[in-house]
Parts: structure tokens; sequence; C-alpha cells
């Protein structure tokens, strides 16, 4: 049975910039582009997100929801630094950490005898050590897997600790909404709802053959998850291939030039998730998704080692003529080379 933490820091950038700046930290305040240029927000506190303001939304929306919403750029150095003293501090308790942003991570502590092992003793231990530390707040989620160690992080949010022990799997699960479970976006809730599932329970009276029919390979993982099994390991040693955005929009784009409009928003959170990648990464091409109103999609690649708005635009022209009908959901992906991360892992650097 593995014991899992899934340590995650409170809205991580805007609460570095509230604890460097004091006049922050009574109002409502977002990291993110202006609204002149079409910028999205990248965090926000807690106060703009009583207002509705949520991450990846547009600056301009964000300050139509909260008038008063504090808008300032990002200083993704800064970030940097917190995030390795933050890593750092998980060392001290396991190797076996899996980073998934600057922010964010999963630790493996199966095998740890700090505190005789109890892996919820560990993650009070770590939150109060990153606060001392860093001034920063993170919650956590203890759980037998990934999947739930996860949810649980968010459970308590903000400065929280969720633990799920393995006798509580089953009745947690049986009680979770759909819409929790990883890799489960408002389409496919929508779907499921529409079958008559809005739980996990609800979820479990439906066979494997019957998921798979409807959801096809996803189906299987449903199956999985409704029960609230997750085999997966933490791995310290990934090496991602690629890195995208993408959006579904609420209503059809019927041009190509309504289509171009979204470049920019997109391009700039491709350049914030790409900023906090582990390690320096080389970009060795670009990619362009269109999916059409008919559910049919296409891809278009691009090799390159530079990158701008108008190479992303000239791909989407081409992949927009071939299938020439309103678009439904966009996105703009880089392509990274793995050179750099294979002779971190040959030489035992990988965080």
């Amino acid at each position: 049975m593995r014991k899992i933490i899934h340590c995650d820091c409170d809205c991580f950038f805007a609460a570095v910039e509230m604890r460097d700046n004091p006049e922050y930290r009574d109002i409502p305040l977002a990291v993110g582009g202006r609204s002149d240029r079409r910028g999205v927000i990248a965090t926000c506190n807690y106060k703009a997100r009583a207002f509705g303001v949520r991450s990846a939304m547009a600056t301009a929306y964000a300050l139509k929801l909260c008038p008063t919403l504090t808008v300032i750029p990002g200083q993704m150095e800064k970030y940097r630094l917190v995030s390795r003293q933050i890593m750092q501090i998980y060392r001290e308790v396991t190797d076996i950490i899996e980073p998934l942003s600057l922010d964010e991570a999963y630790l493996d502590v199966s095998d740890s005898e700090l505190f005789q092992g109890s892996a919820t003793r560990i993650a009070e231990m770590l939150r109060c050590r990153v606060s001392e530390v860093t001034g920063i707040t993170i919650s956590a989620g203890v759980a037998p897997n990934k999947f739930l160690a996860k949810v649980a992080s968010d459970w308590n949010k903000p400065d929280g600790l969720c633990v799920i022990r393995p006798d509580q799997v089953e009745e947690f699960v049986e009680n979770l909404a759909v819409k929790k479970l990883h890799g489960v976006g408002s389409k496919t809730a929508e779907k499921l709802e529409l079958m008559g599932v809005t739980t996990c329970a609800d979820l479990k009276k439906l066979s494997r053959e019957h998921l798979a029919e409807h959801f096809g390979r996803f189906g299987e993982r449903l199956f999985e998850l409704s029960r609230g099994v997750d085999n997966r390991a933490v791995v310290t040693q990934r090496v991602r291939k690629s890195i995208s955005v993408e959006h579904t929009f609420s209503k059809d784009l019927k041009t190509i030039e309504e289509s171009l409009s979204h470049i920019p928003e997109l391009y700039l959170e491709l350049q914030r998730r790409f900023s906090q990648l582990q390690g320096d990464r080389a970009i060795q091409g670009i990619f362009v998704k269109l999916k059409f109103n008919d559910f049919t999609q296409t891809t278009i690649e691009h090799r390159t080692t530079v990158h701008d708005e108008s190479l992303f635009s000239g791909l989407m022209k081409q992949g927009y003529q071939r299938g020439n009908k309103p678009v439904r959901l966009l996105g703009l992906g880089f392509r990274l080379d793995n050179r750099e991360a294979e002779a971190l892992q040959q030489l035992s650097l990988w965080p």
C-alpha cells in the first residue's frame, strides 16, 4: 500500500507577491497580462476568486467581474527561486518526488521512517516547514494513490490538509462528483449527466464494456477511478515531449478571422506553461490543433527553434483550410528537444 502526498501551493504567484508586497495582501490581486494586449490571468488570490476570477481567464473579462482587481506582471525568476526552496524541503523527506510544475508535486513516503512512518504527520511537518522557510502556504492531500491524493489536496484549500485512509477510500470515492475525476472536462461531465451519472456511485453501476463503448479508452480509466483505483507510481524521471494549451469555445468560431483573433491569448498561456517546466528545455517545433463543429480535428506542425504569433497564425490558416467549417476548439503547442533532459537523467541530476 503506497503512501502518497500531493502538495500544492496556494495561489502560488500571487502568494509570492503578497509576501513581498504587504499592500497586496488585503486586495483582489492577479498575476497576468494586460487587458489591452489580450492578456490572461496566470493566477489570482482568494479575494479575487470570490468575484469569480480564475486562472486562464481573459484579463479584460476578469476586470469586468472585479473592477477593483489589481493585475501585475509575473516575475518568473523569483517564482523559480521560491519553487527550488520548496522542492529542497520536500527532498528532506524523500527522494521520490514528481514535480508537476513550479508549485505542485507528488511525494511517495511509503518507505519513510519519519514520525514512525505516518504520512499524515509528514505532510503536517512539510506544511509548517514551507511556511516557515518561504512564507508560502501549501495545501496537502494524503492518500494511498496519486488520484486520491490530488483530489484531497484541493479539499480544504487554502492552507489545508485532507487525509484519505485506505479504509475510507470506498466511501470517499462513492460520494465524489464525477467532475472531480482527472480528465473529466465540462463536455464529458455533461455527457455523463445525460446518462444519469453525477457521482462515482452512479458511475460504478456502469460496466467496463458500457463505458468503453461510450468513451473509448478513457472509459477504462473511468471504470478504475470510480473504484478509487490508480496504480501509477510517482515518477522521478520523466521527459516531457511537448507542451500545449487548448480552449473549447462555448460558441463555434465561424470564420478563420475569429480563430486567428484567439492566438494572442493562447500564445501567452503557452509561454506561461513553458516557463514553468523544470530544467532547461529547447523548443524544436510548434503545432496547432483545430477541432471542428462536427468533432473532426486536425493538427499541423512546423519544425523550428524560433516561435512567434505569426508562425502560429500561418499554421492555423493551413489547418483551417483542411476542414473549412466552424471551429469549436483551438490549441497551440511546442515540441520539445529531449537531449538536455536525457543528459540530466544520465547524470542523475533530474530534480
